[in-house]
C-alpha cells in the first residue's frame, strides 16, 4: 500500500481489538505495528477474563471439597492459602501475553513499548519522543473500571474489579456494588470461597440486561449459597468504622440501611480510554466518552478507525476482536459485513449456574412489537444434568410463531457458556427451531437440553 509512511496500519493497543486487528493486517499482506504501553493481550489477558476465569475454575475446585464429602472423602482446607489462587492466575495471563508477543513476531508486527498520542491523522507520538506514522490508524485503547461519585476506589477498601483480581488475601465479609456480570462472578468467586458477600443492584434484579427467567435461576442458586442479594437498591454513602467499611443503602420505597463489611468492591461498568489519546489533533469527539464510528468501524477521520471497547458496542472482547477484523479487511479492500449485527453477539458470565444468551430477550421483542413465542425446556430434563448432580437451569429459545425463525436463545445452568454456541451457529446459518429438534444429539449430554428446546418449539418435546 502506501510507501510514504512507516506502516499500512499503526495500532494503539495490544487487547484483544489491537492485536487481533494486525495479525490479521499481517495475513491480508499489510504491514503492521501494535503500540502498547502495557503487556500484550490488554485487560482482558492480563486483568480481566483471563485471570478471572482462572479464579473462577479454583472456587469451582474448592467447591467441590463438599461434594466430596457426600461420598465420604474428608477435606482438611484448614491450610487453605489464597495467595496460591492468586500466583496461579497470574502464571496463566504471564502465559498468554507471553503467548500474544509470540504471535505478533510470528506475523511480522513490530510491538511498540510506550504511550501513543495522536499527532494528526497519519501520525502517533510514542512517550512523546517517537513519532510512528501510518496511512490507517486503529484506536483500541480499550477501557478502565468506572468508579461512583463517592465510592472512589483506593485500592485497599474501595476495590476496584482490577483491585480484586489482585488480592493476595480474602476478605471476611465483602459489599459488591453492581448485579451486573462482573459482580456476579465475583459474588461466585467471594462465596465459593467462604467469604460473607452482600451484591446491591440499582436495578430490579441481577443480570439486569439478560432474560428475566435466567435472572431468576441465578437469584435462586444465589440466595441458597447465602449471598445476600438487594435489588432495586441504590448506595447512598460509605464511611469507615475502624477496621470495617459501613455504607448505607436505600430501597425502592426509601427505606434505608446500613450494611458493614471488610471491603467494598465497586463493578457497575467501565469508562473507555479516550481521553489523553489526541483526538482533537484528528478533529475526533467523544459522544459519552466513546468514539463515534460509521460502517466498517470508520471514524469521521477517513484514515482513522476505532474497535473495542472505546465504542459505544458491547465491552466484550470478542466483539473487540471482530470488530479489529472488520476495520482491517475495509481497509485492505475486503468488503466485509459493515458492523457486527448485534443480535449475533454471544453474552457469557461464569457464574454457578452459567448464564448465557443471544438476539431478542421478552422484553426487547415487546419493546419493538416483534411476534414471538418462547419454547423452554428445564435442565432436569436432560439426564446428563441429573448423572452429574447440576439438574438446576433452563434452555429457552425465542422464535418467530409463523415462520420459526429463532430469534434469540438463552441458557442458564452447568456450561451454558459453551451449549448457546449450538444456537448461534443455526441462528447464524439461516436454519429453523425443526432442524434443530430433528438433528440426532447423543445420549447423554447436556446439548439434549438444546434439542428438547427446538422439539417444545415444535411442540413434541418428549422428557417434559
Amino acid at each position: 500500500m502506501a510507501e510514504n509512511y512507516d506502516y499500512d496500519i499503526v495500532v494503539i493497543g495490544a487487547g484483544p481489538g489491537g492485536y487481533v486487528a494486525a495479525i490479521r493486517a499481517s495475513q491480508l499482506g499489510l504491514r503492521a505495528c501494535v503500540i502498547e504501553k502495557n503487556k500484550p493481550g490488554g485487560v482482558c489477558l492480563n486483568l480481566g477474563c483471563i485471570p478471572s476465569k482462572t479464579i473462577i475454575h479454583q472456587a469451582e475446585v474448592f467447591r467441590s471439597a463438599t461434594e466430596l464429602e457426600k461420598i465420604g472423602v474428608t477435606v482438611d482446607s484448614s491450610t487453605f492459602d489464597y495467595k496460591k489462587v492468586f500466583q496461579k492466575s497470574r502464571k496463566v495471563a504471564d502465559t498468554l501475553s507471553r503467548g500474544v508477543n509470540f504471535l505478533l513476531k510470528k506475523n511480522g508486527i513490530d510491538l511498540i513499548k510506550g504511550t501513543a498520542v495522536l499527532k494528526g491523522p497519519h501520525e502517533a507520538a510514542v512517550d512523546n519522543v517517537k513519532t510512528i506514522t501510518g496511512e490507517n490508524i486503529i484506536i483500541a485503547t480499550g477501557s478502565r473500571p468506572r468508579p461512583i461519585p463517592g465510592f472512589e476506589f483506593d485500592g485497599e477498601k474501595v476495590l476496584s474489579s482490577d483491585d480484586a483480581l489482585m488480592l493476595t488475601e480474602l476478605p471476611k465479609n465483602i459489599i459488591i456494588l453492581g448485579g451486573g456480570f462482573i459482580g456476579v462472578e465475583f459474588a461466585h468467586i467471594m462465596n465459593a470461597f467462604g467469604v460473607n458477600v452482600t451484591v446491591v443492584e440499582l436495578l430490579d434484579r441481577l443480570l439486569p440486561l439478560e432474560d428475566a427467567e435466567s435472572s431468576e435461576v441465578l437469584q435462586r442458586a444465589f440466595k441458597r449459597r447465602k449471598i445476600g442479594i438487594h435489588t432495586s437498591t441504590k448506595a447512598l454513602s460509605i464511611k469507615t468504622n475502624g477496621s470495617t467499611i459501613e455504607v448505607v443503602v436505600e430501597k425502592k420505597k426509601g427505606e434505608q440501611q446500613s450494611i458493614e463489611a471488610d471491603k467494598v468492591l465497586v463493578v457497575v461498568g467501565r469508562a473507555p480510554n479516550t481521553e489523553s489519546i489526541g483526538l482533537d489533533e484528528v478533529d475526533l469527539t467523544t459522544e459519552n466518552g466513546f468514539i463515534p464510528v460509521g460502517n466498517y468501524y470508520q471514524t469521521k477521520t477517513p484514515s482513522i478507525y476505532a474497535v473495542g471497547d472505546v465504542v459505544a458496542t458491547p465491552q466484550l472482547a470478542h466483539v473487540a476482536s471482530k470488530e479489529g477484523e472488520i476495520a482491517v479487511e475495509h481497509i485492505a479492500g475486503k468488503n466485509p459485513v459493515p458492523r457486527i449485527d448485534p443480535h449475533l453477539i454471544p453474552s457469557a458470565v461464569y457464574c454457578e449456574p452459567q448464564v448465557a444468551s443471544f438476539g431478542y430477550k421478552e422484553w426487547q421483542a415487546k419493546e419493538e412489537d416483534i411476534p414471538y413465542k418462547k419454547a423452554v425446556f428445564p435442565y432436569r430434563g436432560a439426564g446428563k444434568s441429573v448423572a452429574v448432580e447440576k439438574s438446576e437451569g433452563m434452555v429457552k429459545v425465542l422464535y418467530n410463531p409463523e415462520t420459526s425463525e429463532i430469534l434469540g436463545a438463552h441458557i442458564a445452568g452447568i456450561d451454558a457458556t459453551e451449549l448457546i454456541h449450538e444456537i448461534l451457529l443455526a441462528k447464524s446459518s439461516e436454519l429453523l427451531t425443526a432442524d434443530i429438534a430433528g438433528m440426532i444429539h447423543a445420549h447423554p449430554t447436556l446439548s439434549e437440553a438444546v434439542m428438547e428446546a427446538m422439539r417444545a418449539a415444535e411442540g413434541r418435546a418428549i422428557h417434559v
